[in-house]
């Protein structure tokens, strides 16, 4: 089965992770997946095919080779983000795409555009698959799923192709930031890893953001307004001041490439009292350490001006730039790159403004960095994909396993 076949099945499969939940996976149907690719994987004749009770899939590709080489990785996540529904998922092929803007829904008049999106026209003689314009069409990061089990399917199928022991996982939850809470660094047994989950052909990412969360809480003084005068104080109005105080210019639609920044991600409350909280990105350790700082100042200052207490805060980190464990073993980027070169591809290594499993895997022993899916515009309405382009991944998940093995 072709990439894109695997995957138009697995998008129809709702799989949202959801925010601030005290159980894992925060959503059960996530686990609806994971039973598919388990009986996939074991009618493909995989090894040690194994569902636990957190919802992770993991399988091995044992190796049919008599030398010793590492035992590689290749990890992918089964949840899409909260940030707009997966249910009900309508995908469409956009065959031999003409290079001109693509209606995804003439009802609603949503329109992918190539003046909003120029990159699109690079697809131009390709085949497209969008969405109807109403959900996300999950390719993040189901078609990285959907391309390794087609790399599986090819070297289970293939013994005449020489490789090493290839081990595979799929995550819940790492669009909720916990991802790899409950993975088995052990029990997963390789000792370098791959993430697919990234965007566009040829992207191969070993940096990534230095991530916390901030939570503040105000504490106001509600009292009827018309005798407020040196009685009220506005929780909400509190709030305002607190964003206003941080650099006008570190908010993420000011930034691009190293550039850190501070973000609001809600605001909820009343008079009485407001909670804000908050997103810390760098990728410089000092910057962010810098940043995590000043978000401190800040209520400190506030306190003193309106008496201790009134400001509460907590920063709690999430993850941290993966660079620093990938780089003992820059092999790893190194036969990624020569990979993508024998294929004609592009290399385009560039930071991740974010992260992903493996910026956690890495500090958890397993160097793991990032690479393409051949996606584009996650999280939104406007996501696509190009069918070329996930062949070409499977391609490159290959050409890899083969740098490897012959090395």
């Amino acid at each position: 089965m072709k990439a894109a076949e695997r995957f138009l099945n697995y998008v129809k499969i709702d799989t949202q992770s959801v925010d601030d939940m005290d159980v894992f996976p925060s959503s059960e149907k996530q686990k609806n997946l994971g039973k598919l690719l388990v009986k996939e994987l074991q009618e493909l004749g995989a090894s040690n095919v194994r569902f636990d009770e957190h919802g992770y899939v993991y399988a091995t590709i044992p190796g049919n080779i008599d030398k010793k080489v590492p035992v590689l990785g290749f990890v992918s996540h089964m949840d899409t983000a909260p940030a707009l529904t997966g249910e009900n998922v309508k995908p469409r092929i956009i065959t031999n795409y003409d290079g001109e803007d693509i209606v995804l829904n003439e009802e609603l008049k949503v329109y992918l555009e190539t003046s909003q999106y120029p990159s699109l026209k690079t697809y131009q003689g390709q085949d497209l698959i969008v969405t109807d314009g109403t959900t996300l069409l999950g390719a993040d990061d189901k078609a990285g799923i959907a391309e390794i089990m087609t790399m599986a399917e090819i070297l289970l199928n293939n013994p005449e192709i020489k490789h090493g022991t290839i081990q595979i996982g799929f995550t819940p939850d790492e669009e909720v930031g916990r991802g790899v809470d409950f993975f088995n660094v052990e029990g997963f047994g390789a000792e370098f890893a791959y993430t697919v989950d990234g965007g566009e052909l040829g992207e191969l990412e070993y940096e990534n953001f230095n991530a916390a969360a901030g939570k503040v809480v105000f504490q106001g003084t509600s009292i009827h307004p018309g005798s407020a005068k040196g009685k009220m104080v506005n929780a909400l109005l509190l709030a305002m001041e607190f964003q206003n105080m941080l650099p006008v210019n570190e908010n993420p639609m000011y930034t691009e490439n190293y550039e850190g920044f501070y973000m609001l991600n809600s605001l909820e409350g009343s008079v009485d009292k407001a909670i804000a909280n908050y997103i810390i990105r760098d990728h410089d350790k000092f910057k962010f350490e810098a940043k995590k700082a000043t978000f401190i100042k800040i209520a400190d200052y506030l306190n003193d001006k309106y008496g201790a207490g009134t400001i509460e805060v907590t920063v709690k980190d999430s993850y941290y730039n993966m660079k620093e464990k990938v780089v003992p073993h820059f092999h790893l980027i190194e036969n990624a790159k020569q990979a993508m070169e024998e294929l004609d591809i592009v290399p385009k290594i560039v930071p991740i403004r974010g992260g992903t499993d493996g910026s956690r895997l890495s500090y958890m022993g397993l160097p793991c960095p990032n690479i393409c899916t051949g996606g584009n515009n996650f999280h939104g309405r406007y996501e696509y994909i190009s069918i070329q382009s996930m062949e070409k991944v499977v391609d490159l998940l290959l050409k890899i396993i083969n740098i490897y093995t012959n090395k």
